[in-house]
């Protein structure tokens, strides 16, 4: 069952090796993931479900990775110390894959034994609370919006049916063009995705979110909404209040950190 759930940021810059002395800037992200790992030390999963957006992208289908061990890895960045080990859930991976094919969605494996850094920074960043229950990776696709709740919908009723504990991240970054800071600039576009994610996230909006400009989610240059259209179709129809923990972009990355209570 699905005991926990969250949105958290994953630019590099969170990590000390990358961030380094600016790190007083993303102070608030910083804070909020402290109080998650509380939150999810606290909600004791057997396993974690994180949904990243920058695992191998299929076009028409969905992946889990089930590599025989996962290495949290940051070395894209420069930083060759970071090897966070994390023990893989097989069984977990097994029953999501066996239930999506029982429910004709469409969902591949793949095995890399390194994880990708929007994975790999919520690790770093949750800790303990994170690194010692089993892990199972999961990528976003090149399908709609649509088939990523749907995905979502699916997901949830896989996750609901085990009788482990399971905690959910959806691993995403909003606008790259959010204000001046932003490494190509601002855009309108920029600032209008981050405060429409935030609005529909907050209200648990799913057909709303679904219902965003593809204009606007194409110009905000994200890696956010995908991930986020899926978790929120885990969480659709469960009693769930969301609330935003922190948000900021001092570096012109939209950083949104939201923690959902389930009753």
């Amino acid at each position: 069952m699905i005991v926990f759930a969250a949105i958290t940021p994953h630019t590099p810059l969170l990590a000390p090796s990358i961030g380094k002395e600016h790190a007083e800037k993303h102070v608030e992200t910083l804070r909020a993931y402290k109080e998650l790992a509380e939150s999810l030390y606290l909600a004791k999963p057997d396993s974690i479900v994180i949904i990243s957006p920058h695992a191998p992208l299929y076009p028409d289908a969905f992946s889990g990775n089930v590599a025989q061990k996962f290495t949290g890895v940051l070395k894209d960045f420069g930083d060759h110390g970071t090897n966070i080990p994390v023990r893989a859930d097989f069984l977990l991976l097994d029953h999501i894959h066996r239930g999506m094919r029982q429910e004709n969605a469409p969902f591949t494996m793949t095995s890399a034994e390194e994880l990708d850094y929007a994975i790999t920074v919520p690790l770093l960043l949750l800790g303990e609370a994170a690194t010692k229950p089993k892990l199972a990776p999961i990528g976003i696709s090149g399908l709609d919006a649509r088939a990523h709740f749907d995905f979502g919908t699916k997901l949830k009723n896989i996750l609901q049916a085990e009788n482990s504990r399971i905690a959910i991240i959806a691993s995403a970054d909003l606008s790259h063009r959010v204000n001046p800071n932003s490494p190509q600039g601002a855009l309108p576009e920029g600032e209008a995705f981050d405060k429409f994610v935030r609005e529909k996230v907050l209200a648990l909006d799913g057909p709303g979110f679904l219902a965003a400009d593809p204009d606007m989610v194409g110009k905000a240059q994200q890696s956010g909404y995908k991930p986020i259209a899926i978790l929120l179709g885990v969480l659709d129809g469960m009693n769930v209040k969301a609330k935003e923990l922190a948000y900021e972009a001092p570096f012109g990355v939209g950083l949104m950190t939201t923690r959902f209570d389930l009753a």
